[in-house]
């Protein structure tokens, strides 16, 4: 049996981190459904960026769109939301036969708008109609001031994948914003079935710290906050709060792993995936990783129930000199300057490769 088909027997969901229209065109994501166990599909920026400038495949459609007078953010969600509702309806089998806990794909909103959070709820809302898919998930970043928008996107019931996520208590943070918008639908007299998933960044973490700490704990901060995250989800998951929101009907918000390509050469190509295996949540994996993990990976038990000892993790990193707080704040802002930058990095190449087309 292959390690992939392990995860998900073990209850975990397989995401792919990527999507172009060359793997919807040839069949390759439905080979990765069939063969990969893959159950669903999230995209940012920087993925749309590549696939839309580093090949032909929307050239035809960027000529198309631009020289109808539409601005480069209009013509980029017109070719997003095609893909990504091809990618919906691929996996909407999936979608029903797991009464609409997995099967789902993602469109980030544009993270220009981190600070704005009316506009957010705006576009979210209109991306989300737009789409007409009920498997689909508007990203919005988790950061304190995305919070707002977070409860008011959950409100107006919009499906969020919450982004941008580097610590337990960020996490804690977006479970509290879905659990607001959800108990502002119940005293509304609405359905608290409105889905979210909170999307927890590990690799960065090691990333950040690999020169920084003795050669035994590199690779392994990044677990252990994984770890540690999990063991706070359960925490929300059996809590009276929520178990009372679960009794009128809302479903979890389910933790993802996200970010688990392996960014140190020394360390194994899957390093985050078998370490973060957990029945109940998602690992969204780029298609590298994707492929290692079915090719030579292996799972031999889940994060337990409490965390298990990523807690003497955490402090040997606090003991080599790591503020483990402002380092989580640190990779908040810079993830979020990095999606600014991926976003006007998008923009200008479909701005350029239409005048190249011209």
């Amino acid at each position: 049996m292959k390690a992939t088909q392990q995860l998900h027997d073990l209850g975990q969901s397989l995401w792919l981190d990527n999507i172009t229209r060359e793997i919807l065109d040839n069949g390759t994501l439905k080979r990765y459904i069939d063969d990969l166990s893959v159950t669903g599909l999230t995209s940012n920026p920087t993925i749309f960026d590549h696939a839309m400038t580093h090949g032909n495949s929307y050239d035809k459609e960027i000529a198309k769109l631009m020289s109808s007078g539409l601005s480069a953010e209009d013509a980029f969600f017109e070719m997003a939301i095609e893909d990504l509702r091809r990618a919906a309806d691929l996996f909407a089998p999936i979608h029903q036969r797991t009464a609409s806990v997995d099967g789902w794909v993602s469109l980030e909103v544009s993270p220009l708008l981190a600070y704005d959070a009316k506009t957010t709820v705006g576009v979210a809302k209109t991306l989300h109609q737009k789409a007409a898919r009920p498997n689909l998930f508007i990203k919005i970043p988790g950061t304190p001031e995305g919070r707002t928008a977070i409860e008011e996107a959950i409100f107006s019931g919009v499906s969020v994948n919450v982004t941008l996520l580097f610590s337990r208590e960020h996490y804690l943070g977006a479970a509290e914003a879905y659990m607001r918008g959800l108990e502002r639908r119940v005293d509304a007299g609405l359905s608290p079935d409105v889905r979210s998933v909170a999307s927890l960044f590990v690799s960065r973490w090691d990333k950040a710290t690999m020169d920084k700490v003795p050669a035994d704990l590199r690779g392994k901060l990044g677990p252990a906050i994984g770890q540690q995250t999990y063991r706070a989800y359960r925490d929300v998951l059996e809590s009276d709060r929520w178990q009372r929101l679960a009794n009128l009907g809302a479903r979890a918000q389910r933790l993802l792993f996200a970010s688990t390509g392996t960014k140190d050469p020394k360390a194994s190509d899957v390093l985050y995936i078998g370490a973060l295996a957990a029945p109940n949540t998602v690992d969204t994996m780029p298609e590298e990783t994707l492929l290692a993990f079915g090719e030579h990976g292996s799972v031999t038990k889940a994060i337990p129930r409490d965390g298990g000892d990523c807690e003497q993790t955490l402090s040997a990193f606090t003991k080599a000199g790591i503020d483990l707080t402002k380092l989580a704040a640190d990779l908040q802002s810079e993830g979020a300057k990095s999606f600014d930058e991926s976003w006007k990095d998008l923009l200008n190449s479909i701005e350029t490769k239409s005048k190249t087309l011209k």
